[in-house]
This record gives structure tokens, sequence and C-alpha cells, in this order.
């Protein structure tokens, strides 16, 4: 027992996984509870047709709905036996056969957010279940939590996963309460920084008891967070709602606002049936890139004029991704003179004095050479438009 419990308190969260920010996909945004072993065989099959898969998206997590109403008489979690009627280990080995990872999800409380089965007090025994069916990745929420230490949770949990001892990316989802991003990295490989997204790009959706964000409110929540991500333990700003009724626009400037913050990129639209435009965005490799970058730093607002956001991000090799966002609702001019904006990011102790270094500029959407630093660079953006440019030095 002594020995046992010693050994309980030395666990600490599997190292060397999510050195990037996870990609993947999830089920919630689109299918809430209406899941079932058909649909991720599908998303798995379009994982891979669709050049997801190469793009850099492995991880495909089952949210909340996936087990039973109530546990066996061993206290076990059951899969719902209508939806996954041979089990959640035929799911995950089939998913482990494309090539893909597999995620479940659970809550920290003693109920689901939607009424099933939490971990409270199965810890130890849920971990062990999630080891068993070849679980790589695990989503903890945090309904049903009164009366709980949200630390004390997450801390069980990632020990728990831990002595279960099968690699699992361990995602925290307190929804950034107790501000996990002060006392998480190392319990988690990420933690939400925020209550749920909504599928729209500046708006509050009010739930009665809650409110879910908009893309600008949730990206407007990120300041001063950025010090804390880094390679295996990363702010999660949510899931993406890229295709999920924002405009082509607007699914260009939300995938970038989340590349350009290191977040995880999680798709939570209908890959089996998304259109070119959209296939276009979430495969966007130049922007994944950004988003992948080794340094693993953050991004940052720079400046914020008339209506038009710029953000930075420093990247390897002395590279930077510079981009410009329109927020308004109407069309909006950009001109920006680099050889005037010396370019500081006090965090990390960096600065881009493009008066004193040439840069090439590229247009990560365009996929086009725009240039370089010694030309004011000029654009007109549409309604939620975004522009991003990449900044490679340009060598003497």
């Amino acid at each position: 027992m002594i020995v046992l419990l010693a050994l309980e308190m030395k666990a600490q969260k599997f190292q060397g996984l999510a050195l990037t920010p996870p990609m993947g996909w999830n089920s919630w945004n689109t299918f809430q509870t209406n899941i079932s072993e058909q649909l991720v065989k599908e998303i798995a099959d379009s994982m891979v047709s669709s050049g997801m898969k190469a793009a850099g998206y492995e991880y495909i997590v089952l949210d909340d709905g996936w087990m039973a109403m109530e546990r066996n008489k061993q206290g076990d979690l059951v899969p719902d036996p209508i939806k996954f009627p041979n089990g959640i280990k035929v799911v995950a080995d089939y998913v482990h056969s494309k090539g893909l990872k597999f995620g479940l999800y659970n809550c920290a409380g003693t109920k689901t957010c939607a009424g099933y089965p939490g971990t409270r007090g199965y810890e130890y025994q849920d971990a062990r279940f999630y080891a068993s069916v070849g679980t790589d990745y695990l989503k903890f929420d945090w309904c049903s939590s009164d009366g709980i230490n949200s630390k004390e949770a997450y801390n069980t949990m990632s020990k728990a996963l831990t002595l279960a001892g099968r690699p699992i990316v361990f995602s925290l989802c307190e929804w950034g309460g107790t501000k996990p991003w002060e006392w998480a990295a190392e319990t988690g490989h990420l933690w939400r920084t925020t209550g749920d997204i909504f599928s729209c790009f500046d708006c509050v959706k009010n739930n009665g008891t809650w409110n879910a964000w908009g893309v600008v409110q949730i990206m407007d929540m990120q300041k001063g967070l950025r010090k804390y991500a880094g390679a295996g333990h990363w702010n999660d700003p949510d899931m993406l709602e890229v295709g999920n009724g924002l405009t082509d626009a607007e699914n260009r400037s939300h995938f970038s606002a989340w590349a350009m913050l290191a977040a995880p990129l999680i798709a939570g639209n209908d890959i089996r049936t998304m259109n070119a435009a959209i296939k276009a965005v979430l495969t966007n490799q130049e922007i994944i890139d950004i988003n992948q970058d080794k340094t693993g730093i953050q991004g940052f607002v720079y400046s914020f004029a008339d209506s038009v956001e710029t953000w930075v991000k420093p990247l390897s090799n002395n590279e930077v991704a510079v981009c410009f966002l329109n927020r308004s609702v109407k069309p909006a001019a950009v001109a920006f003179d680099w050889k005037v904006n010396v370019i500081t990011d006090s965090v990390f102790n960096l600065k881009y004095d493009f008066s004193a270094a040439k840069y090439a500029v590229k247009n990560v959407w365009s996929h086009k050479e725009e240039g370089n630093t010694d030309k004011t660079y000029k654009v007109s953006l549409l309604p939620h438009d975004i522009v991003v440019l990449r900044l490679k030095p340009v060598k003497k």
C-alpha cells in the first residue's frame, strides 16, 4: 500500500506528447450525442480521402454520449449498445488501421454534460478502461462538479492515466474558471481557456445559465495567456467551427486566428460532406505550418486601428507571421509601412526591425510572393476577412 501511494504521488502526465498543437476532429459541434460506430468509421475514411490526414490531422475524438446511461455492476463504463454494438475497441482499432489516433470524452464530475456517467470516484478504473481499448486522447470536461476542487480532480485523472500505462494526450476542459494555464502544465497537454465556442463570427449565444462565444469573443479572451503555452502544454480556445455556417471569409479568419494562437486545430464539421472551399481552408498547409511551427510561440495582437487587428506570431529561423484581420462588417483598407513598425515581443524577447533587415513577404492564402518589406504593404479586406503573410529574412 505504501509503495502504491508513493508511485501514485510521483505520477505525472505522459511526456513527449503534443509537442505541437494537436490536430484532429471532434464529434460534438456537429453531431452532439448522435454518434455511432458507423459514423466514426466514415469520418476516419474521410480524414484520409480528403487529404486531412496528409495535412497533419491525426486524432478522431468521440465526445459526450458514447457510453450507456449507467455503469455495469462492477462500476465499469459501458459503451452504448445501440450506438456501439461491437464495443469501443473495435472502433479504436479501425481508426488506428487508418494510421490515425483515437480519443474519448468524459467529465471530472459525477455526470457528463449530457447526463451520462461521469468519472468522479472512478478515475483509476476509467483510466484502465481507456488504456485497454486503445485510447490516445482524453477530453475531460467539468459538468456536475459542484464542490469539487478542479486542480485536485484533474491531477488525480492525470495520475490515473499515467499509471494505466498507455500514452494518452490529456485535454483539460474546465472552461478556464480556475485559470488552469497557471497550474496545469504538469497535469495535461492542453487546457480550455474559455467556455464553449458558438458557430458565429461575432456574437454571444445566451443559453440561460451560461454563454457560448463567437470567434472574435474567444480571440479577445486569449489576451495575457501566451506566456503559458509551449511544446506539450497549450492554451485551447475550443474546437473549430470552420464549415459550420460561417462565410468563406469567416472560415479563413477563424482558421488563421487559431493558427496564429498556436491553438489545437480540432475540426468540428462533417468532413464527409464538406465542399471544396471548406476543405481548402482546413488543409491549407501553409497556415497549418504556422500553427505547427516548432518554436511553439503563441501569437499576439500588435495593433488595432480602424477595425483592423494586426497579429504577429514568431516562427523558427527568424521568420515571422503577420496577419491583418478586418473585424468590421464593412470593407477595410490596410497600408502597413514595415519600416516604421518595429515589432517587439517582450514576452519572448524578440524584435523585428524591418528598417534594419529586409524580409520577403508571402501571402499564405493566395500562395503568392508579394515583394518585401522595403515597400508598404497595401490590401483591401472584405468584411470579416483576413490576410496572413509569412515573412522570411532576405540574405544579403
